[in-house]
């Protein structure tokens, strides 16, 4: 049995202000104010197994810590007081790489907001494949204005 999102594409992208191809969460399954558990369905067109590997192509490291960052965002930019901001990447740490991610895996993102003082918040995060941990790490992330001054 599968669960049903609560959010779709559609609603991710009324919060965060990725795009195509840029937007790594695809679904959302629970949230509350801390915490998200999200889904990515990697596609076997994704722009980046072309190069990454062409012979056994695996998601890019950086990108899957990039989808956790984005699950994380929807949280944060959720808040009423965060409303039509942006999260930027302040630090990441702890990175553990466990396993590969592959064309056609679902990848389910797993992310808690551990504090925030001020603009600045601290969560951690892992990846999982079919209950398997593939990435672990703890980020750091910055909330500003979404406009260039």
């Amino acid at each position: 049995m599968t669960e049903k999102p609560i959010m779709g594409r559609s609603e991710i992208e009324a919060i965060i202000p990725h795009r195509d191809p840029f937007v790594l969460v695809d679904e959302v399954l629970e949230m509350d104010d801390e915490h998200i558990v999200a889904l990515k369905n990697v596609r076997t067109d994704e722009y980046y197994f072309k190069g990454h590997f062409p012979e056994m192509p695996v998601m890019p490291g950086v990108l899957i810590i990039e989808s956790m960052a984005q699950a994380g965002a929807i949280v944060a930019l959720s808040k009423p007081e965060n409303k039509g901001k942006i999260a930027f990447f302040a630090g990441i740490d702890k990175v553990r790489f466990k396993k590969s991610v592959f064309p056609g895996d679902t990848m389910k993102l797993e992310v808690r907001m551990t504090r925030q003082r001020g603009p600045i918040g601290f969560g951690e995060g892992k990846a999982t494949v079919g209950g398997a941990l593939c990435v672990s790490a703890e980020i750091m992330f910055a909330i500003g204005d979404a406009k260039k001054d």
